[in-house]
């Protein structure tokens, strides 16, 4: 057993979706949350950005003495993959989990992938689904304004410009006559309900976020890392940018009040040191 917390990173608001299964598949784990908000998206960043971003990201959960890390963020789970290798502790992404669960889900091998420019960009939900499954057909259609709306608040279903937004992204996929779409940014699901209007009831979507917190859950019971029977402490949120905003919108993703268990720290003051955790 492990009663150290669960690190989990994303560029802003989007790996809620991930804590929020976590706190329901693990209820006695205790999550500490980096979200990037002064510097998301990641996704229309350039490589060498994400991956340095990504860095810090991680070290700053390190020093919180974290068991495992879980890039709730399609775009590093896509670009800067060779973290996984490189961390001493325990780590998963999003992108091989939701492929995987993309895979047993389609029953006529045509499958959507929506995600950020960097992730689209990288092909890395075509190579998981790929190499699980060399029949499926994948479409790929980057939405870079889908995490501009979800950060400001344009997410209910019936916001005429969520509405118009996704209409406009989702047009060709509904051509290709997929059967399954994975949502492959955690801010996405956020989204939900615009997206499910758009595409019909006929296409199953697959939430990234969720996928992955069964899947970090999975890895933490085979290793016997679990965190013993007992009360859980308080999660911890932490951000780069104003506590406010973040908080009132954590606290209703979450369903609980954060406010007082968010705090700011600068980032740019984590730079890990090169060949010891991560190397570029």
């Amino acid at each position: 057993m492990d009663n150290r917390p669960i690190g989990i990173f994303d560029s802003g608001l989007g790996g809620l979706t991930a804590v929020r299964e976590i706190l329901t598949i693990l209820p006695r784990e205790q999550v500490v949350y980096f979200g990037d908000t002064g510097r998301v998206p990641y996704g229309t960043r350039s490589r060498e950005t994400i991956i340095k971003y990504a860095r810090q990201d991680v070290e700053f959960l390190l020093s919180k003495n974290v068991k495992m890390v879980i890039a709730a963020c399609g775009t590093v789970s896509s670009v800067a993959r060779q973290i996984s290798q490189q961390i001493p502790v325990l780590f998963t992404g999003v992108v091989e989990p939701t492929a995987l669960a993309a895979s047993l889900a389609t029953h006529n091998q045509r499958v959507g992938v929506i995600g950020t420019t960097a992730t689209i960009q990288s092909g890395s939900y075509r190579r998981a689904l790929n190499a699980l499954n060399l029949d499926i057909q994948v479409f790929e259609q980057d939405c870079p304004l889908f995490v501009p709306l979800v950060e400001h608040g344009f997410a209910d279903p019936e916001d005429p410009v969520a509405k118009l937004v996704a209409e406009r992204y989702l047009a060709p996929l509904k051509q290709h006559n997929i059967d399954t779409l994975i949502m492959g940014c955690t801010h996405y699901p956020i989204l939900r309900e615009v997206i499910g209007n758009v595409m019909g009831k006929g296409v199953t979507l697959i939430d990234s976020g969720r996928e992955t917190a069964c899947y970090a859950a999975e890895i933490l019971r085979r290793q016997n890392a679990l965190c013993p029977d007992g009360q859980r402490s308080d999660c911890a949120f932490y951000v780069s940018d104003r506590v406010e905003g973040f908080s009132k919108a954590a606290s209703v993703f979450l369903g609980q009040n954060v406010g007082t268990n968010v705090q700011y720290i600068d980032i740019n003051a984590f730079v890990p040191d090169d060949g010891v955790r991560i190397e570029k």
